[in-house]
């Protein structure tokens, strides 16, 4: 049974500027998380490839865990439980069908270290503009389901990056209090689409989006666009940060869902 909210609860997206070292990404994450639980935060979420952001694309293959068992998988369930989060943890490479690939796949665990969600990104990246070109059908393997889950923030739905792009999975999330899109998203299609795709689907859902990201210059040389935000259900940017690693926090409030979804009734006018 879906549990409702009746106070603001804390909630923070940390960004990240992630390398080559697996080790030391963890180590900076544990730290901004840490940082977002002293602030108060009971929900916290990391970026996209958090762990591992490299020129060579395959080494997300090399290491990939299985389900259920792995250094990045006991990093986060052992982080949530420290600092007592709920930690929604970005993206890790879990293990897919195929042999040269991954699952791009978020996990999420309770204050108690239990884990209480995973989603497999569904849309994968491609892009090409002159010599920046992505392709990640060549080493990620889509999900299928749409995943949605009650946090200590209310009923709330998982996507991933490029996932932003496509309305229709935001749609069949249902009536959820928060969506949370993790990204590494570039900085050409970031400046020209991030913060304006963000604001659309709180809109239209009206509901508060925390959107997590890789911001900056990489040791690889790739930039991404950053500027983590914290969305209203007006639409409304309640916070972000720019560039740079680092955190940003605001509180979800249910009674502002609930305003804006009275005066405006657009979830209950759908004809579709």
């Amino acid at each position: 049974m879906t549990q409702a909210i009746s106070a603001p609860v804390p909630i923070a997206a940390v960004q990240t500027v992630s390398g080559p070292d697996v080790a030391e990404n963890c180590r900076i994450a544990g730290e901004l998380v840490a940082e977002a639980a002293a602030a108060g935060a009971r929900l916290v979420a990391l970026p996209e490839y958090f762990p591992l952001i490299t020129a060579d694309e395959t080494a997300k293959v090399r290491i990939r865990e299985r389900d259920g068992e792995g250094p990045l998988q006991d990093f986060l369930r052992e982080t949530a439980l420290r600092h007592k989060v709920c930690l929604v943890g970005g993206t890790i490479p879990l293990a897919a069908a195929a042999g040269d690939k991954v699952r791009n796949t978020t996990l999420v665990y309770d204050e108690r270290g239990e884990r209480i969600a995973r989603y497999d990104k569904i849309h994968l990246f491609g892009f090409r503009k002159g010599e920046e070109r992505y392709d990640e059908a060549a080493t990620i393997e889509p999900g299928r389901e749409v995943v949605v889950f009650d946090s200590p923030a209310g009923r709330t739905g998982l996507s991933v990056c490029y996932d932003l792009r496509f309305p229709e999975l935001f749609r069949a999330f249902g009536e959820v209090d928060l969506i949370i899109l993790p990204a590494a998203f570039t900085h050409t299609t970031g400046r020209a689409h991030w913060e304006v795709l963000l604001r659309a689907r709180a809109i239209e859902n009206q509901c508060y989006v925390l959107a997590p990201a890789q911001g900056g210059r990489h040791p690889s040389g790739r930039v991404t666009w950053g500027h983590s935000l914290v969305i209203d259900p007006w639409g409304e940017v309640l916070a972000c940060r720019e560039e740079g690693p680092g955190v940003v926090t605001a509180k979800l409030d249910p009674a502002r869902i609930a305003a804006v979804r009275e005066s405006l009734p657009a979830l209950r006018h759908r004809c579709l």
